[in-house]
């Protein structure tokens, strides 16, 4: 079953600048040489990889990918797509998380504060593979209502974070 993971307030300690651009470098091109990152970030090698190891190790960096353009791939309709549920229980959103999370269409999946339980961001080939997606989701657990908006026209995208030069106080 898929972990649920609750956003974090703060790190469990504070990052020094020289993290800071560590970050930001390796977000920008993550297929950087332990080298060049400590060039970009005025380390030498060792110190650097030290440093990025500690973040790995922290869970700071939770990862390095390739990013793929959906377009190129096949996978031209994105859909934000807003739950509502009665059912509140642990055991409920145990089963609706892990279901969810299995679906590979959905590649964000958030619980959230307000007007909607949950929000899930959906990538598809087309309408038909999206009604193919929908029948599958209501079909998995009771729901109380699901809506769907469609991307018309993606403006903007990033996958780096705003990493602040100073940590907030």
């Amino acid at each position: 079953m898929s972990e649920i993971h609750a956003l974090p307030s703060a790190t469990a300690r504070r990052l020094d600048a020289i993290d800071r651009k560590i970050l930001r470098v390796l977000q920008e091109d993550a297929s950087l040489s332990v080298a060049e990152i400590g060039e970009r970030v005025g380390l030498s090698s060792t110190p650097c990889w030290k440093r990025v190891q500690r973040l790995e190790n922290e869970g700071i960096i939770t990862g390095k990918v390739a990013l793929v353009d959906q377009n190129k791939i096949g996978l031209g309709l994105s859909v934000f797509v807003s739950v509502e549920s009665d059912d509140h229980s642990d055991t409920w959103l145990r089963k609706f998380a892990s279901t969810v999370s299995a679906m590979p269409e959905v590649i964000e999946f958030y619980r959230m504060a307000g007007d909607v339980d949950y929000v899930l961001r959906v990538v598809v080939a087309d309408m038909h593979s999206y009604d193919l997606f929908y029948k599958k989701l209501i079909g998995a657990i009771a729901l109380k209502n699901v809506t769907s908006r469609f991307a018309m026209e993606k403006i903007k995208s990033v996958t780096a974070l705003p990493v602040p030069a100073l940590e907030p106080s």
